[in-house]
């Protein structure tokens, strides 16, 4: 199966509920690699480029039903709205909610008084404007990420003087619960159970990779 458009990745992403957007260590088993030849990363003679699948992501996140974040092994990825709930409970069972005082509560607590940002401004807002502060900011926020206690809404782009997006763009940021609601990241499953659920149906779809590969991803 090759993915040609954004609207057969979201098809996909609801099929397998899992899904990283980039290398996930199971061959053949990420976004990059399911799309077709045509809609993955080129670069031009005049240096410009083009990505497809990365200008999908918007869509994807907006319209797709699922849920966006560093996610597998602190890289990005999708989750469908179905499997949510598993994976939220699972993770947050791995990744207790911040200390009081900490600085990842401090993240935590400012983001929900904003509701989204980008990373720039949560961390301006924070005060973690020092020295070396963007590297352990970043590191921060990719753990509350792997825990679920932060998503991405949407994907923000500048704009040249002809009002045309141009770059990578940034994750604007929010909790799942802002996005989503209390009652999508909760579950009533003991944690194991809810892995075990996830576990089971990644076997199911990809029965041929071995066994510590599957709990290396959902992990």
């Amino acid at each position: 199966m090759m993915i040609h458009t954004d609207v057969e990745l979201m098809e996909y992403i609801q099929q397998v509920g899992f899904l990283p957007l980039l290398d996930s260590g199971i061959p053949g088993f990420s976004a990059e690699e399911m799309v077709d030849s045509d809609c993955r990363y080129v670069v031009f003679p005049d240096g410009g480029w083009d990505w497809p699948l990365w200008k999908w992501k918007g869509t994807v996140v907006k319209e797709g039903n699922c849920v966006y974040g560093k996610f597998f092994n602190k890289k990005a990825g999708f989750i469908s709205r179905q499997w949510w709930p598993y994976f939220c409970h699972y993770r947050r069972s791995r990744f207790p909610f911040p200390e009081e005082g900490s600085v990842e509560e401090t993240i935590l607590i400012t983001l929900k008084e904003h509701g989204s940002l980008i990373a720039r401004e949560l961390r301006a807002a924070c005060g973690l404007t020092g020295p070396k502060m963007r590297s352990r900011f970043d590191a921060f926020v990719t753990r509350l990420q792997m825990g679920c206690y932060i998503v991405t809404e949407d994907f923000v782009y500048p704009r040249d003087k002809h009002n045309r997006e141009y770059g990578w763009g940034w994750s604007l940021l929010t909790t799942p619960e802002t996005l989503l609601g209390k009652e999508a990241c909760t579950c009533t499953d003991p944690p194991q159970n809810s892995f075990q659920r996830m576990f089971n149906h990644m076997k199911h779809i990809l029965p041929d990779v071995d066994n510590q590969q599957l709990i290396k991803l959902l992990r």
